[in-house]
């Protein structure tokens, strides 16, 4: 792909997408693909990309024509939104969470031709035929690009059409074209291009775009910028702070692409973290003593915190809302570049944006070269230039987006500062005008709120009163008043002190829910909120709070359709109808969403969404913290590993019982990694498989252990004695370097041990676990659990089931010894299942799969 800069205005995007060969084999993309982390390269990118060029030719899909694009962010998703880029097709992003009615309804006014969509997800339309996105990601063809040309394309051409999130009756199509797009990317060409030169001692720059690909701005950030620089995009499919800590060290990531809500999300996780750790009292005092310290100094300071994301990363991006000041203040002082930026998907999602390294304080930058911006007499910030939409999409036809005096209304209000900079004061249409004909902005008020230690979010709306309005703050708390957590009303006290005396909130609601109804982008879908606030209390004159239960379409039901993919999944009683591997699924995704460690057993006793609710918004503590041992791939640790082996562990299985081993010969041509299924006998059980496995399998087997019992050996419980304690920890060391295990917990907060599980299939690793979950008793094997299904297929590996026979009855006669071959191991043949195959299907097959081994020994 083109690494030039251009001195000419470029023509079409085209221009940025041309073969490279110095570039062909570097990281252009990866992304999540179940608990792995896929990648592609700039060339894989560009061969999937011709690859569905050319079936757009095929299906007869012309230049003009409408291809709906609707799935998770992806190499595949960029691969199709490419292909039809190079074909001259007109994109239709839609939101991977989009309701599937709405999505039917932008298909039809669109008028689409061709549906691409992810897993689970379908138009059920007769005459739209649909593409699978997971097709798109076989690269094993050759490469197509000599053989295919474009259509002739200009900056007047289409692109995409992207539609509103579906917050209003009727979905407004927003028409943006080759020039709409370059408008905003030759200025942030032609900027980058001054510091070129400095960009080879950090290459490759890595972008985290937490951004959905079906909005502009995460296209820019996730897709064309990253190509301008030669980078790397990334993308995840989890919003929890912890793991997009952990991605941004893992990945070595430099710039995180995110909105505000997630800015503030992640410092809330890093002072939760200090305060566990009992330092969150000399963070504080440190953090005021680096007020007005040099940014070197700033760095040192809190060089721990830098630790934690790793040393690569340097700078946040916000947008899709206005960060608040105080988590803008807060990365700042401790080391980090915020970057914040305002557009609209009308002004193709930029109207200015702050310069890396000349940040204005709280502004949202200044506006982009050649786009003109000023402010009407009431304050309204009004856009004219290339940049802005050509139309909005209305029956096949583009109706115009400036007004009839050539500007473009944003509907929101600005102010500027002597050097250009611009703020962001709120939305026009959400003043709130008071019975005394006075303006309140919500964002003021909100501000102020957030102030407030106890206040995790909030939003001021306006309350109807005679055909005015009056503020009304509807509070999102960390903790429930109920099980003492603070009083509403003594936090709306405390913001009102700090407000103007026509500012005062009369009027406010605790919101139930474990969150606020949000789109996409994370923000807060204020039509929901204010229906809310007018039902509960529009009928009331006097000052009162109130606690209101999310909407039946709130975030746990949006959950439980995800999981449920689709199906309705409460009875008429209002029951949950859930089997027990959508429990699984379930569980693991509040984990993720709600940040919190959920018993499985105490899980298994929730039926309704209301006792959902509940769980969440008084959810058990948690028990302990898991820790995984990545220092035990390192290549030194491995060295031993296998040193060991040789000399110390083979020895001993000779004189314990040299096993026989059957099956090996199924395991040629696999070069690994692999997923084993065992049956559990004793705790010498990886021994045995160790020893019946192939050298390059063997060398490279990590083992899932219980992970109550190794956090146990690694921190002994308080009480332990001395040399007890030193005994278990000395234990934990052996047991980490010796046989490569790491925890998987038995009854909470398996999602984290999963996702490890992923790094070591990424690191060339093979994983050995034992889906029973308890050593048997009887001799007969206990059902193997839905987890193994859900591994099954989300590491996207061959399984090998195993079998271990002749070992319990030496064990029940208490013998330390057994004759040569008395013990057996035999090795089945590899298997993989469809993704679309139920977990508890795939647990139930392997467990036939290791039980008929038995007939192989016998």
């Amino acid at each position: 792909m083109s690494e030039t800069v251009a001195t000419m205005p470029r023509l079409s995007l085209l221009e940025y997408f041309q073969p490279n060969s110095r570039r062909e084999k570097e990281i252009a993309l990866k992304w999540r693909r179940g608990y792995r982390m896929a990648s592609w390269s700039y060339g894989e990118l560009l061969r999937s990309a011709y690859r569905f060029a050319r079936e757009l030719e095929a299906r007869g899909i012309q230049k003009g024509d409408r291809v709906l694009l609707w799935g998770e962010n992806s190499g595949e998703w960029v691969a199709a939104f490419l292909g039809c880029l190079f074909h001259g097709g007109v994109a239709v992003p839609m939101d991977a969470i989009a309701d599937a009615n709405f999505a039917g309804r932008v298909a039809r006014q669109a008028g689409v031709r061709l549906a691409v969509v992810g897993r689970g997800l379908s138009l059920g339309s007769p005459t739209i035929p649909e593409i699978p996105l997971d097709r798109l990601s076989d690269n094993s063809a050759p490469a197509v690009h000599d053989a295919f040309s474009s259509p002739s394309l200009g900056r007047d051409d289409p692109v995409e059409i992207v539609f509103t999130s579906g917050t209003t009756s009727e979905p407004r199509g927003v028409v943006l074209t080759h020039g709409n797009l370059l408008a905003n990317l030759e200025p942030l060409e032609k900027e980058i291009a001054n510091y070129r030169r400095y960009e080879r001692f950090v290459h490759p720059l890595r972008f985290l775009d937490l951004l959905p690909l079906s909005h502009v701005f995460g296209q820019l950030l996730g897709i064309f910028l990253p190509q301008i620089l030669g980078g790397t995009s990334a993308f995840l499919d989890t919003l929890n702070p912890a793991d997009v800590i952990h991605a941004i060290r893992q990945e070595r990531v430099s710039v995180l692409v995110t909105v505000p809500r997630l800015v503030e999300s992640l410092r809330d996780q890093i002072e939760r973290d200090l305060a566990a750790r009992g330092c969150l009292d000399s963070f504080h005092r440190e953090f005021e003593a680096a007020e007005g310290a040099h940014f070197l100094a700033r760095w040192w300071r809190f060089r721990e915190i830098h630790r934690r994301f790793g040393w690569k990363f340097w700078a946040i991006i916000s947008g899709g809302a206005a960060l608040p000041a105080a988590a803008e203040q807060f990365w700042k002082r401790v080391g980090y570049a915020v970057i914040q930026g305002y557009g609209l998907t009308e002004t193709t999602s930029l109207v200015s944006v702050n310069h890396p390294f000349r940040i204005g304080q709280g502004s949202i930058g200044k506006s982009l070269p050649g786009l003109e911006v000023k402010l009407s007499d009431g304050g309204e910030i009004l856009v004219r230039g290339e940049n802005v939409a050509s139309g909005y999409w209305k029956d096949s036809a583009v109706a115009p987006v400036l007004g009839p005096d050539g500007w473009f209304h944003t509907g929101d209000l600005g102010e500027r500062d002597a050097e250009g900079n611009l703020y962001f004061k709120g939305r026009q249409k959400n003043v709130i005008v008071t019975p005394a004909g006075l303006n309140i902005y919500p964002g003021d008020l909100e501000a102020e709120l957030r102030k407030e230690p106890e206040v995790r979010d909030c939003v001021v709306v306006g309350l109807a009163r005679d055909g005015n309005a009056e503020p009304c703050a509807v509070l999102l708390l960390r903790e429930s008043p109920v099980s003492g957590g603070p009083d509403a009303a003594t936090i709306v006290e405390r913001a009102n002190s700090r407000l103007a005396p026509f500012q005062q909130m009369r009027h406010w609601m605790v919101w139930s829910g474990s969150d606020f109804p949000r789109t996409p982008t994370q923000k807060p879908v204020l039509r929901r909120i204010e229906e809310a606030v007018q039902a509960e209390l529009g009928a009331r004159s006097a000052p009162a709070s109130a606690a209101v239960r999310s909407s039946s379409s709130g975030p746990i039901e949006e959950l439980l359709a995800r999981v449920a993919r689709g199906v309705q999944k409460n009875d008429d009683s209002g029951k949950l109808q859930l089997s027990s591997i959508e429990r699984v699924e379930l569980m693991s995704v509040l984990e993720d969403r709600y940040q919190v460690d959920l018993s499985e057993a105490v899980f298994t006793q929730v039926d309704t969404v209301a006792s959902l609710e509940k769980l969440l918004a008084d959810p058990p503590a948690r028990s302990r913290t898991y820790h995984y041992p990545r220092w035990a791939q390192s290549w030194p640790v491995r060295s031993i590993r296998t040193a060991a082996f040789y000399l110390l562990i083979r020895p001993a299985m000779f004189l314990l019982g040299w096993p026989r081993v059957r099956g090996r010969e199924r395991l040629h041509g696999v070069a690994g990694p692999v997923l084993l299924t065992a049956n559990h006998i004793a705790f010498i059980d990886p021994g045995f498989v160790l020893q019946a496995l192939p050298a390059r399998l063997r060398h490279r087997l990590a083992v899932a252990m219980d992970g109550e019992l190794l956090e146990t050996m690694r921190k002994p419980p308080e009480g332990t004695r001395f040399f007890s304690s030193l005994l278990l920890q000395a234990q934990y060391l052996l047991v980490v370097t010796l046989f490569n295990v790491f925890p998987l917990p038995q009854r909470a907060g398996f999602h984290k041990s999963f996702s490890f599980a992923g790094e070591l299939i990424d690191r060339g690793c093979s994983v050995l676990v034992f889906p029973e979950g308890v050593r048997t008793r009887t001799g007969q094997m206990s059902p193997f659990r839905a987890g193994v299904g859900l591994l099954a297929t989300r590491l996207g590996v061959p399984v090998v089931p195993v079998r271990i026979a002749g070992l319990f009855e030496r064990k029940v006669e208490d013998s330390k010894w057994a004759r040569p071959g008395e013990i057996k191991v035999t090795i089945g043949a590899p298997v993989k299942f469809s993704d679309a195959t139920p977990a508890e299907e795939i647990a139930r097959d392997l467990q036939q799969r290791v039980a008929m081994l038995e007939q192989e020994v016998e």
